[in-house]
């Protein structure tokens, strides 16, 4: 197992690509720690964990307050003796225009996407350097690497998570830490759940079309799914990827890499 007795701590576990994840690094062999504000669903993905014969923990974390990180750092490290791997995950999302987005809306949007992120990693490195090093993955976005309309807080947060973990990259590759960061695309999880929904009252659609609709922006023509994210994510974390650091990986179809307008509506023949 490729993470066998290392210690892991996966935020916003609670649902999504974060409870893909740490199920998947349980399985893996990991020790792994379940942070969510929803106290009680990180609990249930840690029972989850530990009935498929793994070992698993969890807490209720709002990582946009530093008491909350720094004392699921410390809670990690005093039950299992250290910490290797950490995967800043927590976050939230909204469509709007900018002349509609609150004071109140963008700070906390970024307070969740880049401060908990900035919080984990800064809490992190001092205990991954009393081990000799480990292995941090941030959740970034497609809107991190590229402008989307209606979109500009969620692209503002993203995009600083993206040269965030550059920059902590090249900070600490000396001291044997990797730091990276996975830019999904459209992915089917609850986060997106608001959204759909307005989409529905809007076009009258049904929720299948909504994601039909959002599987077409992409050029292979369908949405992701949590555990693609949740693989992507283990193998940057494992030995695999130990000359990998700095990398903002898009998990999305080939949606950053052109417009899908661009892409053939038809197999090309000879």
């Amino acid at each position: 197992m490729r993470l066998k007795d290392r210690v892991a701590v996966v935020t916003g576990a609670a649902s999504g690509i974060g409870k893909a994840t740490a199920v998947l690094f349980g399985q893996e062999g990991a020790k792994v720690m379940c942070a969510d504000v929803n106290g009680e669903g990180a609990a249930r993905v840690a029972e989850q964990i530990m009935d498929a014969g793994g070992e698993g923990a969890s807490l209720q974390v709002d990582v946009a307050r530093e008491a909350d990180v720094q004392g699921m750092v410390a809670e990690t490290v005093q039950r299992w003796g250290g910490l290797d791997v950490q995967f800043n995950n927590a976050g939230v999302g909204y469509g709007m225009p900018v002349t509609s987005v609150s004071e109140e809306d963008w700070d906390r949007l970024l307070s969740i996407n880049l401060k908990g992120v900035f919080l984990g990693c800064k809490h992190a490195i001092p205990e991954m350097l009393k081990g000799g090093g480990g292995a941090i993955v941030n959740t970034a976005s497609d809107a991190g690497l590229m402008g989307m309309p209606w979109l500009s807080t969620y692209c503002a947060s993203k995009g600083g998570v993206v040269l965030l973990t550059k920059a902590l990259a090249v900070e600490w590759a000396q001291q044997g830490i990797r730091v990276n960061c996975v830019c999904p695309g459209v992915i089917r999880t609850p986060i997106l759940d608001p959204f759909v929904a307005q989409a529905q009252q809007v076009s009258g659609d049904t929720p299948e079309a909504v994601w039909q609709r959002l599987a077409q922006t992409h050029p292979m023509n369908r949405v992701g799914e949590a555990d693609e994210v949740a693989r992507a994510v283990l193998f940057l974390v494992s030995d695999e990827a130990s000359f990998i650091t700095g990398v903002a990986l898009p998990i999305d179809g080939g949606l950053t890499a052109g417009a899908p307008l661009a892409q053939p509506r038809r197999q090309p023949t000879e």
